[in-house]
């Protein structure tokens, strides 16, 4: 194995946005199985360490692939497009205004304990990420709009951690 390969080749995966998963996990269990290091520990520590090396590379490699939002990241830093999330925090006036109204609703169900309001607030917020990783793709994998990319997974990262702020507050609710 070779470590200037990049993740979706490690993987025997093209470099799109859309993955067949399955894929992903069975080429994750092959390789995993060839560079455990349990499977290296009659050898040298050279060797051993190189083992693990190898067994991290591979587990990195994997949880960005497996999740949508870091492997779009890394995409478009693959592709030459730096989607400057740490800079870059200009977002559509209408976007920035929901994600305010949903947070502001979030507090008030959680204060009221209304896990009925914040469930329906999960479902709601899923549905637009679906849409949103759905207008992701096509940006990457069918127009190859590395901007627009770039801007969806700004705001996928703004729509996650609301997600995870419903997600505690029902939980909040529950116990």
């Amino acid at each position: 194995m070779d470590f200037n390969q990049d993740h979706f080749a490690l993987f025997g995966l093209p470099r799109r946005q859309v993955l067949d998963e399955l894929a992903l996990e069975g080429h994750y269990r092959d390789i995993q199985t060839q560079v455990h290091p349990d499977r290296h520990a009659h050898l040298s520590d050279v060797d051993q360490r190189l083992a693990m090396q190898w067994a991290t590379r591979v587990n990195e490699g994997y949880l960005v692939l497996k999740s949508p939002l870091k492997r779009a990241e890394y995409l478009l830093r693959l592709l030459g497009h730096d989607p400057q999330i740490e800079h870059n925090t200009a977002m559509p006036a209408d976007f920035l205004m929901h994600q305010m109204e949903l947070r502001e609703a979030v507090a008030e169900a959680r204060q009221g304990g209304d896990a009925d309001a914040l469930d329906h607030m999960h479902r709601q917020m899923k549905k637009e990420m679906k849409a949103q990783h759905e207008a992701l793709a096509d940006a990457l994998d069918q127009r190859n709009d590395y901007a627009r990319g770039a801007e969806l997974v700004r705001q996928l990262m703004f729509q996650e951690k609301l997600l995870h702020e419903i997600d505690n507050a029902l939980e909040t609710i529950e116990a």
